[in-house]
């Protein structure tokens, strides 16, 4: 008992003293310093992929570069370094593989060189190994774009004779490093990846009979992770911008693994204060729309009132300016730039029928908003927006973004909207945001079966061409003669981040860690491990598996009250034996 208290004691002198600064910084810091709310942890590259130098000389020891650090500097001679040298006419150059997308920096421990100054390296992140080796460009969307615009992946830099040096803060799996000063050589103790993220438990999880589809469960848990940095984030090599359409995949990868996390009613507040009333979220009307979806989503997950009730005045102006724009006819002026995602874009006619639908959808969730604010007028107003525009529901012209958002908000019967365009064709056409309500628009005309076998393909498909995350876009048919992302490519092939890429994200500014693609994740907890929310706060909830040809799947999900565990085995006669041990205050139905 005594060796438990001491324990307590020290735990509590650690929690109550963590996050202050010295005591030399006196109060004139308090509202000038921050905690770094986030982590690092430095990661040894688990290859060396590839030097320029073939005949051993000019670059030695790469092994030790593979060994555990400690970011010590050493000049003993006890100790090995990589050596890296460079002649008068040769540059000499490193590749190294840290094995899974990262978010973060380098670290560099030197152990000397043959300069007494600074040495000119080249420093190069890349998600790909064709980022990595490639050239910063401008490309002709817009106004041009460079691959190099957003976070900084390509640097020209002194670096020091001896000690340490730290640089970058971007998203990456593979660093190249060019020694460019001539008749220098450089020794290295240690080349460190620094992963920044959030140190949070993984309190969901998933497991089946089906290692590929456990892969592509905490691949999608990931990909959302890295990207809750002090904002809820779209691609960690991007703007890193809060994007409220990006934001609902995540948020629902976020509620199936970690359950409440401060990073979302933060990002919320902070997308009110850029864009106040009446302005557009993200300057675009449907990101307005999906702020009204998130809200609710977040509510049945947490039942946070106190947040909710923040937010009610935003909520309320918001449908108020909806509503004013919709006239008796269900025509509406919201602004003419309808925004689904961007693989839909050339076709106008179907994004329109999509764009309303996601209205819809979005006025739907008010309705259940107000009706927990009392707010008895917006609702009245939700109500007759919904009933003018559903006079005028458009064709969705075989565009499966549109046809799955029609069918979610219910205003086409979803095994009409699988039979004749949803699930054509299978992942054909398929997009990494809007593929979660593809997947939705499959389960509600019940065809798990179906979206079982296109998740396989399809976010099955990019790890099998290298990914550790999920990515800003996908075409199931770029697969084809394409190199891994993680090999050289070779001559005749095409390079599957290089060379392809449309609108913001051609080539290899394509961002391949991109929160929106994560909704797979999401979709497996609801409806593989079979868990629907039905009151707010996790209060009832509804286990409904559907196990396709699985033998078994267990996991867990994450309530405000606890986490509930749950085990589904498949029996000889084909029914479903279900174990489940939920929190006390939780109702399972």
């Amino acid at each position: 008992m005594k060796s438990f208290i001491s324990l307590v004691v020290i735990v509590l002198i650690t929690v109550t003293s963590y996050g202050q600064l010295p005591p030399v910084f006196g109060s004139e810091y308090e509202g000038i310093a921050q905690k770094d709310e986030l982590t690092r942890a430095y990661i040894s590259p688990i290859k060396i992929l590839w030097t320029s130098d073939s005949s051993g000389e000019l670059v030695k020891n790469t092994d030790v570069l593979l060994k555990k650090g400690n970011s010590q500097s050493d000049m003993s001679r006890v100790t090995q370094f990589c050596s890296i040298k460079s002649t008068e006419i040769d540059t000499s150059s490193i590749i190294l593989d840290y094995g899974k997308e990262l978010h973060g920096g380098l670290q560099l421990v030197m152990g000397g060189s043959s300069r007494r100054e600074p040495s000119l390296v080249r420093i190069r992140f890349g998600e790909s190994v064709g980022e990595v080796n490639s050239q910063t460009y401008n490309s002709d969307w817009l106004m041009g774009f460079s691959t190099d615009d957003h976070a900084k992946r390509d640097i020209i830099v002194e670096i020091p004779r001896t000690g340490l040096f730290e640089i970058g803060n971007t998203g990456f799996r593979f660093v190249r490093i060019d020694l460019l000063q001539p008749n220098t050589t450089i020794n290295l103790k240690e080349a460190r990846a620094i992963l920044r993220y959030r140190d949070i438990p993984y309190l969901g999880t998933f497991k089946s009979s089906n290692s590929r589809l456990d892969s592509i469960w905490l691949t999608g848990a990931y990909t959302t992770h890295l990207n809750m940095q002090e904002y809820l984030w779209d691609g960690i090599k991007r703007d890193r911008l809060v994007w409220l359409g990006d934001f609902h995949p995540e948020l629902e990868t976020i509620t199936k693994v970690f359950g409440y996390n401060e990073v979302v009613p933060k990002s919320l507040d902070l997308a009110c204060e850029q864009y106040p009333l009446p302005n557009w979220m993200n300057g675009m009307t449907s990101y307005s729309f999906w702020y009204l979806i998130i809200h609710h989503d977040w509510y049945m997950q947490n039942a946070d009132i106190d947040f909710l009730k923040k937010h009610k005045d935003y909520i309320v102006g918001l449908i108020d300016q909806i509503s004013s724009k919709i006239d008796d006819n269900g025509t509406e002026t919201l602004g003419e730039f309808r925004f689904l995602d961007w693989p839909s874009t050339p076709n106008k006619e179907g994004v329109e029928a999509g764009y309303r639908a996601l209205l819809v959808w979005a006025l739907k969730d008010a309705i259940k908003l107000c009706e927990v604010l009392d707010e008895k007028e917006s609702i009245v107003k939700c109500e007759a927006s919904i009933k003018k525009l559903n006079k005028n529901i458009m064709d969705h012209n075989n565009l499966k973004q549109a046809a799955a958002l029609m069918a979610v908000a219910g205003i086409m019967d979803p095994v009409k909207a699988c039979n004749d365009v949803v699930g054509v064709n299978g992942a054909a056409e398929f997009s990494t945001f809007y593929g979660l309500y593809m997947l939705d628009a499959l389960s509600l005309a019940n065809r798990h079966n179906d979206a079982l076998d296109i998740i396989d393909a399809y976010w099955g498909g990019m790890l099998d061409m290298g990914a550790t995350t999920f990515w800003e876009d996908f075409n199931i048919e770029w697969i084809m003669n394409s190199a891994r992302i993680d090999e050289f490519t070779p001559e005749g092939m095409n390079d599957i981040h290089g060379s392809f890429g449309a609108y913001c994200y051609p080539s290899f500014r394509h961002s391949l860690c991109h929160g929106w693609s994560s909704g797979v994740t999401a979709w497996l907890s609801e409806n593989v491990l079979g868990v629907t929310v039905l009151e707010a706060g996790c209060k009832t909830i509804k286990i409904e598996p559907h196990l396709g040809d699985l033998e078994w799947v267990e996991g867990s999900f994450p309530t405000p009250m606890g986490v509930v565990k749950i085990k589904h085995t498949k029996m000889e006669d084909g029914n479903v034996k279900t174990e489940v041990d939920a929190p006390e205050g939780i109702k399972v139905l």
